[in-house]
């Protein structure tokens, strides 16, 4: 799959369909991207789509955004790179700019309600997704065998690096027991452009990131840039991995106080599209104008994102360049591999055991299950059954 094949407005209309649906946290993205862009549009197939996965989650930064970044540099090019970001993250950061308007509307008991039908939608959505790939990706048994240790492994593991390990893991026991056929082999990603400009990017993202760590404390929008870079380009894991590193330089620095932090990351449990989205509402509260600052909520999610979208365009050349390779290409099969078993940990916990909490919230998640397997329907219309069954029961 090379660049140029589809148009940027394509692209766009795509990534803001799923920006407004994409409900669960990212590794729930990952499996509606997978549901529209593999199964349905074919923009990649599996292989190619796992090789994007594995390269999204062994770097830093938000790891479902990396992965749209790159779905949209290979589909239209450096344009389809930005509206494949720019409509998946700009309705969550609209909404959590806003969120005092929305937060009320959420307390109540439908408003608990809805957010409880979205997490079943999350069980739901990566419950298909790991049967699918499990199928396409551990098609032998040493594959199978990858992805149980990697799920053991992080069930084990606690670290911000455990996903990181894994996925050296699933690379080395891929070289040792994965041989692939030609067929194989030949799938791979391509991009229309060298290796050196991955390495100036890769040079501007090492450079960025020096002047954040040494640059003194700032004030202003120099000091949202600063804090943002610094936790974007350190942070592995993604999702609410990153809450501790934005606490850690936002609220102990004075920059937010407690109180509004908490009530941000509150109501970004509530909206689709990536939780990274909560540094608009972190960059609009910084004080730079004594009021809510669109200009300072844009920096910070620019900022958030930036040192990913850097890392993931410098190694995307130097991965077609190795990834037709042979032992590339039999680490590939067992990072793939590695990837079914990092996801089905992620489906039991945190998204089953946080979503699911009696019989009933089973009974839908299994008919949630079917409409998707069985009768193929759109991830849309499981949102509406899952979230009209919650309310239902709460009158029950």
């Amino acid at each position: 799959m090379s660049i140029g094949k589809g148009s940027v407005i394509d692209v766009f209309k795509t990534f803001l369909k799923l920006g407004l649906t994409s409900f669960g946290g990212p590794v729930a993205h990952l499996a509606y991207f997978r549901k529209e862009l593999v199964e349905k549009q074919q923009w990649v197939d599996e292989h190619q789509f796992g090789q994007l996965l594995a390269i999204s989650q062994f770097l830093p930064g938000p790891a479902s955004s990396q992965l749209g970044f790159a779905l949209g540099l290979i589909r239209a090019g450096w344009l389809g790179a930005l509206a494949a970001f720019f409509a998946f993250t700009a309705p969550s950061a609209l909404l959590l700019v806003g969120f005092a308007s929305i937060l009320p509307l959420l307390s109540g008991t439908i408003g608990m309600a809805i957010i409880h039908g979205l997490k079943l939608v999350a069980v739901a959505v990566v419950a298909d997704a790991v049967l699918s790939m499990s199928k396409k990706l551990c098609p032998d048994a040493r594959r199978r065998m990858i992805a149980l240790l990697a799920a053991i492994g992080l069930f084990l593991m606690s670290t911000a690096w455990s996903q990181v390990l894994v996925i050296i893991f699933g690379a080395i026991a891929g070289i040792c027991f994965c041989h692939q056929s030609s067929s194989v082999t030949k799938r791979y990603i391509q991009v229309h452009y060298r290796k050196q400009l991955g390495l100036i990017l890769l040079t501007i993202f090492l450079s960025l990131l020096a002047a954040a760590i040494l640059m003194p404390a700032q004030s202003g929008l120099y000091a949202i840039g600063q804090a943002f870079y610094k936790v974007g380009a350190l942070v592995f894991g993604g999702g609410h991995v990153v809450l501790p590193l934005l606490e850690d330089a936002l609220v102990n620095t004075a920059l937010v106080s407690n109180e509004s932090f908490v009530a941000g990351y509150g109501a970004s449990q509530a909206i689709p599209g990536p939780m990274f989205a909560f540094a608009a509402y972190l960059g609009a509260i910084i004080p730079t104008t004594g009021q809510v600052s669109w200009l300072g909520a844009l920096v910070a999610l620019i900022f958030m994102f930036l040192p990913g979208f850097l890392l993931m365009a410098a190694a995307l050349p130097l991965w077609q360049s190795i990834s037709n390779n042979a032992i590339a290409s039999n680490s590939i099969a067992g990072v793939n591999a590695a990837v079914v078993g990092i996801l089905a940990t992620a489906l039991y916990n945190p998204i089953f055991t946080t979503g699911v909490t009696n019989g009933y919230d089973v009974a839908i998640c299994m008919v949630a299950l079917g409409l998707l397997i069985i009768w193929r329907l759109s991830p849309l219309l499981v949102v509406i059954w899952c979230v009209a069954a919650s309310i239902l029961l709460t009158f029950l």
